[in-house]
């Protein structure tokens, strides 16, 4: 395991990989987030590489997708697409030459065979052979060169007759992987198929081929990658060994899946539609159907609060700790203490850790986040009177847009009341109280609401009538509703003159109603 930065002498070394087939899903974030972490709390690189081989899948816009996830996230690379480095190409499409040359080494070594089998003579098989596999049982009944003469072999490739490359995999041998998280997992030989490593149609390889390849050539000391790669393992055990590169085979860690919040099963969009949460980053327009999906970014959400969450899908810092900064986080992060089981999407916990994230922010920077929704409305107002509400309401916040609709009456004196508010608080006599207590402030030798309170508090002790009672007619009558920051923080935001204003308006509607 590594220390100090280091593991076997090497420096240590990880990488997000993705792949630019559409938009990058949440669970692929906390991988990410697990590579950063391990990276920084060992001193060691991060590298970001775009695995696009597979160009049948390929979505135009999906790579500057997900750049710009991370650039909003605050997760940074060391090196990789769009960030330079000592290992590029970091683009696999740009890397055909370097796949091309270890294709043919894995060949001439007898690990690797070409295949001509078309679509229709593999179907043909599965119908013929239950549970058909492509492997040591089956392999010298199809069309490829452990089948066919050099000759014929060579002359099906000069006549252009598109072929793949298939690992050549030795049946009933008891493959190793030693997992960070799961320790030693082991899985036999025979149940692996003879994967296709390379295909003649796009002169490109497949993901095992080129991920192991890369991770060699990029020297990188850990593999963290979600759960359901661990299938693959075995496979990259064994194409690790057949290019001889066991001593610097990485290390595997493989993480658990995000569960859908209720039910079994992995997390899915569809499980964010149901419920009305994002499983993506940001927001995401297909290019193809033109569907639009939403995101945690314009669903307001603090990139803060959302890395906070997700690591701890999963891992733990070993404390009572939730709410934690990104340093904190590398200080505690380990592998060690990553579960074995799934952990379940809560994604109300999300909105509490947003919630936690607002009350921890300070206003001013808060506050240029609110001038952006006072402006859409239509209000103009300075930097500093528009801190004044966030203050007074942060607490109740558990989204920075939540503000405009909780506020708005700070800037929109009310057209109508509350019903059950108005029900309430304006029985018989609150138009009077609201009366005299109007003529008590005009007169009063100061608006300031510090000292304007206990003033008003003596003067409705004086008169004898109920605090409650006063003081919620006038709520109402200033907010709409019996709701809102405490009376005086809204007496000194609106003003004396705007405050007489409603007040005096709210008496004319109790009156006549």
């Amino acid at each position: 395991m590594a220390e100090n930065g280091q593991d076997n002498g090497r420096r240590v070394r990880v990488r997000f990989a993705p792949s630019p087939t559409g938009p990058l899903h949440i669970g692929g974030v906390r991988t990410a987030i697990y590579n950063y972490l391990f990276a920084r709390r060992n001193g060691g690189d991060f590298v970001f590489r775009i695995e696009d081989t597979d160009t049948n899948r390929f979505v135009p816009g999906a790579e500057e997708y997900i750049i710009q996830a991370f650039d909003w996230l605050g997760i940074k690379f060391d090196e990789g697409v769009s960030f330079g480095g000592n290992y590029g190409p970091y683009r696999q499409s740009e890397r055909r030459d370097i796949y091309k040359k270890y294709v043919q080494i894995l060949l001439d070594s007898g690990k690797a065979y070409i295949a001509f089998d078309t679509p229709e003579q593999l179907d043909a098989k599965r119908a013929e052979i239950p549970n058909f596999q492509y492997d040591a049982t089956t392999r010298m009944g199809m069309t490829n060169s452990l089948t066919l003469s050099k000759e014929e072999v060579e002359k099906r490739i000069a006549a252009g007759e598109q072929y793949v490359v298939r690992f050549k995999i030795e049946p009933d041998i008891n493959v190793e992987v030693h997992d960070l998280i799961r320790g030693l997992v082991v899985i036999n030989s025979s149940i692996l198929d003879d994967k296709v490593l390379f295909k003649s149609a796009d002169q490109l390889p497949t993901y095992h081929l080129a991920n192991i390849v890369d991770d060699h050539l990029m020297e990188i000391t850990h593999v963290i990658r979600g759960e359901e790669w661990l299938p693959s393992a075995p496979l990259h055990v064994l194409l690790y060994k057949a290019f001889g590169w066991e001593d610097t085979m990485p290390n595997f860690a493989h993480l658990p899946l995000l569960l859908k919040p209720e039910g079994s099963g992995k997390l899915s969009k569809r499980d964010g539609d149901k419920l009305g949460f994002p499983v993506f980053p940001l927001e995401w327009h297909d290019p193809k159907t033109g569907e639009v999906s939403s995101g945690y970014r314009e669903k307001d959400y603090l990139p803060q609060a959302v890395i906070n969450f997700l690591a701890l899908l999963g891992w733990n810092p070993g404390n009572d700790l939730e709410i934690m900064s990104l340093e904190e986080m590398v200080n505690l992060f380990s592998l060690e203490h990553c579960s074995k089981a799934g952990a379940r999407f809560n994604y109300q916990k999300l909105v509490w850790f947003n919630h936690e994230y607002i009350m921890n922010t300070a206003d001013e920077t808060l506050v240029q986040m609110f001038m952006p929704i006072l402006q859409k409305n239509g209000i103009n107002i300075s930097m500093e009177k528009a801190q004044t509400v966030v203050g007074m309401f942060k607490n109740r916040l558990n989204f920075i847009s939540e503000l405009w609709d909780m506020s708005k009456f700070l800037f929109i004196a009310p057209e109508e009341y509350d019903e059950k508010s108005a029900k309430k608080w304006w029985k018989e006599g609150a138009a009077e109280y609201v009366s005299q207590l109007c003529d008590f402030i005009e007169s009063a030798p100061t608006f300031n609401g510090a000292e304007l309170e206990p003033m008003v508090m003596d003067w409705i002790a004086s008169k004898e009538y109920p605090t409650g009672k006063v003081m919620n007619a006038l709520r109402v009558a200033l907010v709409g509703a019996a709701v809102g920051p405490h009376i005086f923080q809204i007496t000194d935001f609106i003003g004396k003159e705007e405050t007489l204003r409603r007040a005096r308006k709210a008496i004319l509607y109790m009156q006549q109603n």
